[in-house]
Formats: C-alpha cells, sequence, structure tokens
C-alpha cells in the first residue's frame, strides 16, 4: 500500500501529530489516518507505539490502595499472607495478596496489545476503568520525544570501521614512537582529521591508543566540562542575566527554577521552584532530567492552577540556570495553543548566587536528601511531604515567619490548596532524613 500512497517521504509534524490525536480521540482507525496524512498505516502505527505516554492510575485511599488482581470479584482466600493470626478480612479487599498469591494475575487491558495501542477514544470513562496501567497519545509530548531522539541518534563517530582500522593502522605505531598526533596528521594528510579530533578519539576509547600512550596527557589534569549546560546558544537571545536585570523586577515579580539530582545510579530528579520574596518553595519529581518532563511538569502545574491565565499572574517571570533539561524555553514560555505564559531568563554561568533565595532552599532540601541519596524510591508524595515541612519551617529572614503563613496572604487558599501544600505544626516539622522513615 506504501508504494499507492503519494506521501513526501519525510517526518511527522507537529500538525500531523496533533491530527492524529484528534483522529485518536474520535476512534478513527490507522487506515483512515494514514490516508489523510497521505502515509503508511504502519507509519501512524508505529508512531503511536514508540510515542504513547504511560499513565499509571492507582486508585484506592493511601491506607488501602487498590486490589489489581483479575480474580478479586470471585475469589474467597483469606489470610494469604500469614502475617495475622486471625485474619476475618477477604483477601480480595487487601492490597498484600497482590505480592504473595500464587493465583495474582494483574489486571490487563487488551485494548492497548492491538490497535489503537492507546485509551484515546475509548468508550469507557476513565476515572471508572480499574485498569491501573493506560497508555495515551499525546501530540506535544510525541513531538518533544521525537526531537530528543533525532538529536540523540546523529551523535557519535563519523567514521566506519574500515576507516578506523586505517586510522589505528598509521597512527598507533608511531604514537608508541614517542609521536604526537599533531606530528603525525601534519606527516600524513590523508588521515583528513584535526588534532582535536585524534585526541578525543583516543580519548573516548575509539582508537587503539590509549591516553597513557601519550608523552604528556596524563600529566595534566582534567578539565572541568560542564557537559549538562545548554549547547544551543541562540537560546540566550534576549534571556541572559543582564536583560533580567534590566526589568528592574521587584522580589514578588519573579520566581527561581532549577532542579536537583539524584546520586548516580538513578535518573530521576526533582524540578523546585521558589518564591524570592517569602520563600515559598514547591517541587515535582520527575523521571529524568530531560527537557520533555520539564515541558510536561510546566502543563500539569497550568492544569493544576486552573488555567494559562493563573500560570501568567502567579509565575510571569521565571530565573534558572543553564541546565540542558532547560533548553527549550520557547517551549516552556508558550502553552500548547501558543499562548504566552510566562518569560523565561539565565543566570550567567557558574554563578549560582544569582538565584540565591533557591539555593538556601536547596541547602534545606539537603537536610532531609543529603548528596549521595538516590531517588529510586522517592515518590512524588514524599517530596509533597518535604514540601510541607519545608514551608512551615520558620526563617530568620521572614523576622520568625513561615513561608507558608506569608503564602496564605499573598496567593490564598485555594492556590496553596492547588498546588497540595499543607500547614504543619511547629512542634511536628522535621527537618532530617527521619522525615522519609516514618
Amino acid at each position: 500500500m506504501s508504494n499507492l500512497i503519494p506521501g513526501n517521504q519525510k517526518h511527522l509534524t507537529l500538525n500531523d501529530r496533533l491530527y492524529i490525536e484528534h483522529a485518536l480521540d474520535e476512534g478513527r482507525s490507522f487506515r483512515d489516518i494514514a490516508k489523510y496524512l497521505c502515509k503508511d498505516p504502519t507509519t501512524i502505527s508505529r508512531e503511536v507505539r514508540l510515542h504513547r505516554s504511560l499513565d499509571t492510575w492507582h486508585k484506592g485511599s493511601f491506607n488501602n490502595p487498590y486490589n489489581f488482581c483479575i480474580h478479586r470479584f470471585k475469589c474467597r482466600k483469606t489470610n494469604v499472607c500469614k502475617k495475622l493470626l486471625i485474619c476475618d478480612q477477604k483477601c480480595a479487599s487487601c492490597h498484600k495478596c497482590n505480592q504473595v498469591c500464587d493465583r495474582f494475575e494483574k489486571e490487563a487491558c487488551r485494548h492497548l496489545d492491538k490497535a489503537p495501542f492507546v485509551c484515546n477514544g475509548c468508550s469507557k470513562a476513565r476515572n471508572l476503568c480499574s485498569i491501573p496501567t493506560k497508555y495515551s497519545y499525546d501530540a506535544h509530548f510525541a513531538q518533544r520525544k521525537y526531537e530528543e531522539l533525532r538529536t540523540s541518534s546523529r551523535e557519535g563517530i563519523a567514521k566506519s570501521r574500515a576507516e578506523i582500522h586505517r586510522i589505528n593502522s598509521i597512527a598507533h605505531p608511531l604514537i608508541m614512537q614517542g609521536q604526537s598526533p599533531y606530528v603525525i596528521l601534519t606527516n600524513h594528510p590523508e588521515l583528513d582529521m584535526s588534532v582535536r579530533t585524534m585526541y578525543k578519539y583516543i580519548d573516548i576509547g575509539a582508537l587503539i591508543t590509549r591516553n597513557i600512550d601519550l608523552k604528556r596527557k596524563v600529566k595534566f589534569k582534567t578539565r572541568k566540562v560542564h557537559k549538562t549546560q545548554i549547547k544551543d546558544r541562540t537560546v540566550f537571545e534576549n534571556r541572559t542575566y543582564d536583560d533580567f536585570k534590566a526589568l528592574n523586577l521587584q522580589l514578588s515579580e519573579f520566581w527561581e527554577m532549577d532542579t536537583v539530582l539524584s546520586a548516580r545510579g538513578c535518573l530521576k530528579c526533582i524540578l523546585t521552584f521558589v518564591d524570592p520574596e517569602i520563600s515559598l518553595f514547591f517541587a515535582r519529581l520527575l523521571p529524568c532530567h530531560e527537557p520533555c518532563y520539564v515541558e510536561r511538569a510546566f502543563d500539569t502545574l497550568e492544569k493544576t492552577l486552573g488555567g494559562v491565565y493563573e500560570f501568567q499572574s502567579m509565575l510571569p517571570i521565571i530565573l534558572t540556570d543553564r541546565g540542558s533539561e532547560f533548553g527549550k524555553p520557547d517551549n516552556l514560555e508558550t502553552n500548547k495553543d501558543g499562548i504566552i505564559r510566562t518569560s523565561i531568563y539565565y543566570c550567567d554561568p557558574m554563578r549560582s548566587g544569582q538565584k540565591g533565595c533557591l539555593e538556601e532552599a536547596h541547602t534545606l532540601l539537603r537536610m532531609i536528601l543529603p548528596k549521595g541519596t538516590l531517588f529510586t524510591d522517592l515518590t512524588q508524595w514524599d517530596v509533597r511531604r518535604i514540601v510541607n515541612h519545608m514551608n512551615s519551617y520558620a526563617r530568620k529572614n521572614l523576622e520568625g515567619a513561615t513561608p507558608y503563613q506569608l503564602a496564605l496572604k499573598k496567593y490564598g487558599p485555594k492556590i496553596l490548596e492547588a498546588l497540595q501544600i499543607k500547614f504543619i505544626p511547629p512542634d511536628e516539622v522535621t527537618m532530617s532524613p527521619d522525615l522519609l522513615k516514618k
């Protein structure tokens, strides 16, 4: 069928993905969508499966999680966990049997294993569906994942195995004779590479030669390179710290933003915000410090606050650092409908003091999550608990008041309720790792 479709053989655009999302919501088939976009149906199928987003929906309360076993309606078993000598409660009304019962089968939706592979257009109401794992197709999220994959797929060495073998056959014997890469490349222009490129290939292990084989390189310390910073310098146009200072803003007119990374071994990070006037702090746990997850957190925050205009009135200007997770400011400044919701500005390199209020908040955060802590078992519920205790902690710079008390006057109870920020009595505030052990 692909030979009969007059497609342009190019990648899907954002408009194409928006049409796919709208068509899936209407329950249209992949064949109808492909016919409209002049693509093959397998192209639409791969697009949906690769770029669908996972949404885990846990029903039930905190003290009584939901039972996901498909046999829960007919099961008559009791005391399967064998932790209590006397237990008259049916295991079907308890979640512990999901881990210990030999007959446990997790409830799954058969529609997710075949077309359309997502919950878009499902006739069953989302809040009534008991399936714990759901998939949805969001055009903007799919576009972000596509752009990141397109960038990462072009990274690496632009040399074939035969070319690397030819470089090794010429360069390695001469380096072992004591010659430097500069001399080798000067005498062998057929290698067609720069001195810096050869040093890079040696450093990443692409060649047989190692750093220890070089005469002088092992004597020098490795330069500090911030690989997590934004590489595209064009995003800083009209967004530098000098542009921010030129606005002559008061502390009440902007927010500060940053991320706190986990120790090595976990990709999770915490996206943090602080109001420098009253030191109000709130955060959100992200699966990874990538731009698409930050953008998705902004979209979620916009819905939480009640819309783009509420977002704009609360966070009109945001000052952040030059981390790569903030490398796409256009997607943060505008929502899905193209309406401007905030303005992003960047601090100067290596100048974390320019957002000093947030760094002080991170100092308090590290009292609960010390450096070297893995975020593997950390949940958004834990982060929310940390936020509540930090906002109920009296500050000297606030003359003994707490950020929660001042935020109640500045923003009102509705905003704090939307952000799920709650008051903690002074004698119950815990600023140590013991907070998450309770």
